[in-house]
């Protein structure tokens, strides 16, 4: 019975991680093409328990992230994404299934019409994203990635979190608005300032077993 549900887990992440494969041609999203992916971390806040990351970092990381996701899209009116790097948490490492910090990255995204020069919403869209979507959940990625590569995977799951945002909100791009199923690694708003608690696990760790960078 628990190799089956393991095997219906396993085959569920594969199925949602098919509809990233960003080799294959994307559904249309209304008239949207890419113009501009203007890309910001002015003074983002550092979470608890997290590596550091550079402002320069986090900028790059996320233009290639939305760069390759937005190219793919062959509407005809070009439309500009704006983003906020506001705060991250890039966790270290702690105790497998005891102790394991998340890592999350809070973003701001305004999108613009390029043929009317108008913002298409006026105050940003406020998104944490958490981990990658293709992980399930067993450890920390303090535990099983660099930092490089939790860095890599926010940015990733950055960009699937503006296109599902774009997505609910077709009209904005000549489309229709779509109901998309919840995205557990996807929530609107600051979890560092709505839910801190949430990056933090429930147990008290083994004093015994330091933090590590």
């Amino acid at each position: 019975m628990i190799r089956l549900f393991l095997l219906l887990i396993g085959l569920t992440v594969l199925t949602a991680c098919a509809r990233d494969d960003l080799s294959l041609p994307p559904e249309p999203l209304g008239a949207y093409r890419m113009g501009f992916n203007i890309v910001v971390a002015p003074n983002p806040t550092l979470g608890p328990l997290s590596r550091e990351a550079t402002p320069e970092e986090w900028v790059a990381s996320v233009e290639q992230a939305l760069n390759d996701r937005f190219s793919r899209f062959e509407g005809n009116q070009y439309y500009h994404i704006a983003v906020s790097v506001d705060g991250y948490v890039l966790a270290k490492p702690g105790v497998p299934l005891i102790f394991t910090p998340k890592s999350v990255m809070i973003i701001g995204v305004t999108f613009y019409e390029d043929a009317t020069q108008t913002k298409l919403n006026e105050e940003p869209i406020q998104l944490t994203i958490f981990e990658a979507c293709c992980n399930v959940p067993l450890i920390g990625s303090g535990l099983s990635k660099t930092r490089e590569e939790q860095l890599e995977a926010l940015s990733f799951n950055a960009a699937r979190a503006i296109e599902r945002t774009m997505r609910e909100n077709g009209e904005w791009f000549g489309g229709s608005d779509e109901v998309l199923e919840a995205d557990a690694t996807i929530v609107t708003g600051n979890v560092l300032v709505d839910d801190p608690d949430a990056l933090l696990p429930e147990q008290t760790p083994d004093p015994d077993a330091p933090l590590s960078n």
